[in-house]
């Protein structure tokens, strides 16, 4: 069986990951600014294996709102632009047969609303993971003193700990999702 620091350690992890995947995934939320980050993991089928779009191509933003892909094998090209409109990110790349061009058209205050939903849901999703990290980790800290591994007093300590985590780590989703949503409000 395993000690409390292990659990607790294990509990900061798993609770730090969820929120680095949560900042993860708003990379990938769109706002009316061009940004790598926007298109570099997006799945292009490769020689038939799905590859991450920047080991296949150098991604840059000569302009605001311009992402330019210069693919390192230029017969990827198609495959690349196809895998950008399946992405559904809503923008329309233009390959001119050396490098695609995305331009970042202007949001609407509608779409604006949209991505700050995503962003929202995403964010509770995050939250929900560092729970469900919170979850097994108590139950497990009361698992070791059911064993009598850890007294009582132990238990409630490292169940203070944990909910301790817990608050930190759902504060830097909330404080990371208040920013996107700054950031995709601002015109």
């Amino acid at each position: 069986m395993e000690s409390t620091e292990e659990v607790l350690l294990d509990s900061d992890d798993k609770m730090s990951k969820s929120v680095l995947f949560v900042e993860e995934q708003f990379s990938g939320i769109r706002t009316g600014k061009a940004s790598p980050a926007l298109v570099e993991n997006i799945q292009v089928p490769y020689y038939g294996t799905p590859t991450r779009l920047r080991e296949l191509a150098g991604i840059s933003t000569p302009e605001p709102r311009l992402i330019v892909i210069n693919a390192y094998d230029p017969t990827a090209l198609a495959d690349i632009e196809k895998a950008i409109l399946g992405a559904n990110l809503g923008v329309t790349p233009m390959n001119d047969g050396r490098v695609v061009r995305v331009p970042i058209p202007e949001l609407s205050e509608e779409r604006r609303i949209e991505m700050t939903k995503l962003a929202k849901r995403t964010a509770e999703e995050g939250r929900i993971a560092v729970r469900n990290v919170r979850r097994d980790s108590n139950e497990q800290v009361k698992a070791l003193q059911k064993a009598g591994t850890i007294t009582e007093d132990e238990r409630d300590e490292s169940l203070k700990a944990i909910q301790k985590d817990t608050d930190g780590y759902i504060k830097k989703i909330d404080d990371a999702v208040k920013a996107k949503e700054q950031e995709i409000m601002e015109v």
